[in-house]
This record gives C-alpha cells, sequence and structure tokens, in this order.
C-alpha cells in the first residue's frame, strides 16, 4: 500500500484548478446506462472511485475508450460511452465492494433491463449507511426486491410512476430513484429530495438527453417517464469539495493561494463558517483567491447536516483546522455515526481533542508535531494531510489508497504549491 511523506511547516503559494467532481460524476456514469446512444463525458479526472465505476459498467457490456491522449497520466479526460450492446443486469461482489456508488447503478440497470442482480455496496466504513431508503424507492415504483446471499435481486417488468416519501433527504437514494423512474412509464414524485448540487447536475445530464425532470434543487422532484434518451455531450460540475480541502489547506499552512473553478453557491455553509476564522478572501468570477498567515481563531460551533447546511465531506478538513486554531470548537456529526476515526490519529499528532458519540470538542494546540497514522477513510485521511502540512517534522500516513478514491494524485497538486509531500511505497 501506498503512504504519503509529508515535512511539514511550509506555507502554500500559487494556483490550482479545481477538478470536476467525483459525486457527479459517479451517477452520471450510472445514468449512461440508460442510453443506447454514444455519450461523451468531459473533463472526467480518474479518481480511483471513477475507475472503479467504469469497470462496473465496463462488466455489464459498455464500450469505453479515452479521447485524451495517455489519459492515465491527465488529471482530466474525456470519455465516451457507449451502452448500445449491454448485456449483462448483475454487478458482482468483487466489484461493488469496492464502491458504494455501484448502488446507483441499481436503478438505472431497472430502467434499462427491469431486472437486477446487485451486489451490496462497499465504500468507506463510516457508519451504517443502510440502503433502506433506495429499497422503499424502487418499492414505491413496483419493483419486486428480495435479499439473498449477499445480493438484491430485483424484479421490475411491473414498474410504474409512484410517490416516494424520503424519511432522510438521502443524496443516493434521491439520485438512484431518479434513474429508476427516467425510463418508467408515468409520474414519480420524490417528496424530502435532496437538493446537493450533484442532484441538480444529474437531472441537468438526464435532461439534455431528453428525460423530463423537474425539481431539481429543491425537496420535491417531479419525473416523467420517457420511451428513449438520446446521446449527448457533456461537462459536470467541479468539486466543492475538493475546492473546500484546498482553502482550508492554504488556511493551516499559511500563504496565499488562487483556486480557480471555484463555485461560491456550492460552498456557502462552508464560506459563512470560515468567516469566524478571521481570514479574508475575494472572489472574482470562478477564482478565489486566499491569503493569510496560518494563525486562525476557532470557529465556534459547526454542525453537518444536509446541503445546503454544513457538508459532512468537510467535517474532517475543519477539525485539522481547528486543531490549531485559538480557542475552542464544537463539531456535532449528524449524518454518520463513525466520522471521527481520523481523530485518535490527529491526537497522535498533538492535537487536543475529546469526543463522545457524535460531538467532538477541540481546543486549539500551538503546534502539532509529526506522527505515523492511518487513513481509514477518504475524507478522514484528507484531513490527516492538512495536519501534516503543518505539522513540525515528517508525517507518515498510511493507506492513502482511501483518499485516491476522491483525489486524483493530490501528492502533486500539493507539491505544485510548495508542499513537500511524496508518494512512497
Amino acid at each position: 500500500m501506498d503512504k504519503f511523506l509529508i515535512n511539514g511547516g511550509n506555507k502554500l503559494f500559487g494556483s490550482i484548478e479545481i477538478t470536476t467532481a467525483k459525486n457527479a460524476i459517479l451517477p452520471i456514469l450510472a445514468g449512461c446506462i440508460l442510453c443506447e446512444d454514444k455519450i461523451v463525458l468531459h473533463k472526467c479526472p480518474l479518481y480511483a472511485d471513477v475507475v472503479n465505476m467504469i469497470k462496473i459498467l465496463k462488466n455489464l457490456g459498455a464500450d469505453i475508450k479515452y479521447l485524451t491522449k495517455d489519459a492515465e497520466m491527465e488529471n482530466n479526460c474525456d470519455i465516451i460511452i457507449d451502452c448500445s450492446n449491454l448485456k449483462s443486469y448483475n454487478i458482482p461482489h468483487e466489484l461493488a465492494s469496492v464502491i458504494r456508488s455501484s448502488i446507483f447503478s441499481l436503478g438505472s440497470i431497472l430502467g434499462r433491463f427491469k431486472k437486477a442482480k446487485v451486489a451490496y455496496p462497499g465504500g468507506c466504513e463510516i457508519g451504517a449507511r443502510p440502503i433502506d431508503l433506495h429499497i422503499k424507492g424502487l418499492r414505491a415504483l413496483n419493483v419486486k426486491l428480495t435479499d439473498k446471499h449477499g445480493y438484491i435481486y430485483c424484479e421490475g417488468k411491473d414498474m410504474k410512476g409512484g410517490i416516494v416519501n424520503l424519511d432522510f433527504p438521502s443524496v443516493g437514494a434521491t439520485e438512484n430513484i431518479i434513474l429508476a423512474a427516467v425510463l418508467t412509464k408515468g409520474e414519480t414524485k420524490i417528496i424530502n429530495a435532496a437538493k446537493e448540487p450533484e442532484i441538480i447536475d444529474l437531472i441537468k445530464f438526464l435532461n439534455s438527453m431528453g428525460a423530463k425532470i423537474t425539481g431539481a434543487g429543491t425537496s420535491v422532484i417531479t419525473i416523467n417517464g420517457v420511451e428513449k434518451l438520446n446521446g449527448c455531450e457533456y461537462t459536470p460540475i467541479p468539486d466543492r469539495i475538493i475546492a473546500g480541502t484546498y482553502l482550508v489547506a492554504t488556511l493551516i499552512t499559511g500563504g496565499k493561494i488562487d483556486i480557480h473553478n471555484f463555485r461560491p453557491d456550492h460552498n456557502q455553509a462552508l464560506l459563512e463558517k470560515l468567516k469566524q476564522t478571521n481570514n479574508k478572501w475575494k472572489i472574482k468570477n470562478d477564482i478565489l483567491t486566499v491569503k493569510c498567515d496560518g494563525k486562525n481563531k476557532a470557529i465556534s460551533k459547526i454542525e453537518t447536516s444536509p446541503y445546503p447546511g454544513f457538508p459532512t465531506d468537510m467535517q474532517a478538513q475543519i477539525l485539522a483546522l481547528q486543531t490549531k486554531s485559538k480557542g475552542t470548537s464544537i463539531i456535532i456529526e449528524n449524518l454518520f455515526e463513525t466520522r471521527y476515526k481520523h481523530v485518535p490519529e490527529l491526537i497522535k499528532m498533538g492535537a487536543n481533542i475529546t469526543c463522545k458519540d457524535r460531538t467532538a470538542i477541540i481546543t486549539g494546540v500551538e503546534k502539532l508535531y509529526g506522527a505515523s497514522v492511518n487513513a481509514t477513510d477518504l475524507r478522514g485521511g484528507v484531513g490527516l494531510v492538512l495536519a501534516g502540512l503543518c505539522a513540525e517534522g515528517y508525517t507518515t500516513i498510511e493507506n492513502v489508497h482511501h483518499i485516491d478514491r476522491g483525489y486524483y494524485k493530490i501528492e502533486e497538486d500539493l507539491k505544485s504549491l510548495g508542499a513537500d509531500i511524496e508518494r512512497i511505497d
């Protein structure tokens, strides 16, 4: 397994362009299953999760080509997806186990074949994350589901539109139900739908191919089924979590960077909280410029919640920032019950953190110190990277394959900004 070796203490200077959002690309790739024409997706970084989703599509029978020369070496590449000759409706365990987003394919496969066999999804172990909302939603569309031997078997020959009331605005369940309903006769209405920018992006993508979906960005989404979708060319949105990560990286180390392809409308909750750090930034067009000395005031209280609230995917990064901020901060994690696995690793580095249940109390310290730490999930792992950037001495981070799931060669981005970081084996 690869590791990161970081010699902390360098300030960050320069500019960085934010790549396309992992959490936008994955459901869009699943949506390609619904279309028998060719689709071109532009500017797709080959995050590990994206590579695994492409393997799932190929296993179903999709033909996928990279338009960019030496695509494996590129931060962004254009992909042609041809799902005209899909022959399988099965996602085996060895593919589903490495990526939770494989569950999105369930709705798309049902929409295409009216039947599906999908192994239970994997991904980061950050909590139970049950798929009961997905199952409830599909049953509302008259899908018959059975659960045996670690697989979900679905029979959808009598699928029809229906009303889905979500108990919680789950992103995954909202996307899955949308994908299942696009080619299903009748009207489907999702009540208490998720509002994330990635949901809006998926709907824009599907509508560009001829889907009839309204209500994107609201709590009620309506899908009127169509008979077929047409091919298209599409560029998904930039990654708001990567943008937030590099913004926080600059605050924790000090320096000055320009973040290109920044969408302030997607990052309002983060920007509002960061105002308490006493730092200044300016936004012109799609460029955010931040300049700071690395001395931050603590943010008094942060609670994660569904969009447009503070994103759970920024919790680990903002917690790392609080470890070196002046004062005390309280963080409440409302979405995932075991998303503090990075905390013991930060304590190894000298952080002053007390956790109880879903609450973390962080009192800022003068210095963090390099240590050997372990990444147990994607966002927690990148939180450790940020801590290592500002720590005194060397930090070694194990199991960085978790970080690769959502950041494409993050060490190269950070080196381009002046960080002393290497990938080693």
